[in-house]
């Protein structure tokens, strides 16, 4: 496991740490979580971009527009 160091004000550590308390964790293990998460939610929009990509142009709906009823049917 790499070490980095990082910067922030001390209310917004204090606070961070409040939040760690109240999830019965640390500071370090709210952080990589939220990496984890990060890191995560990026690859899963990119997979929604391409598979959108894919798409494209493939789904027609014929040349008349739907009128907001229409489009909001159940």
């Amino acid at each position: 496991m790499k070490n980095i160091t990082l910067s922030a004000n001390e209310e917004a550590i204090e606070r961070a740490r409040q939040v760690a308390r109240n999830r019965k964790t640390t500071l370090n293990g709210l952080f990589r979580n939220w990496l984890e998460q990060l890191g995560e939610g990026e690859l899963r929009a990119q997979a929604f971009d391409q598979q959108m990509k894919r798409l494209e142009g493939r789904i027609r709906v014929g040349d008349r527009k739907f009128t907001r009823e229409e489009m909001n049917e159940r």
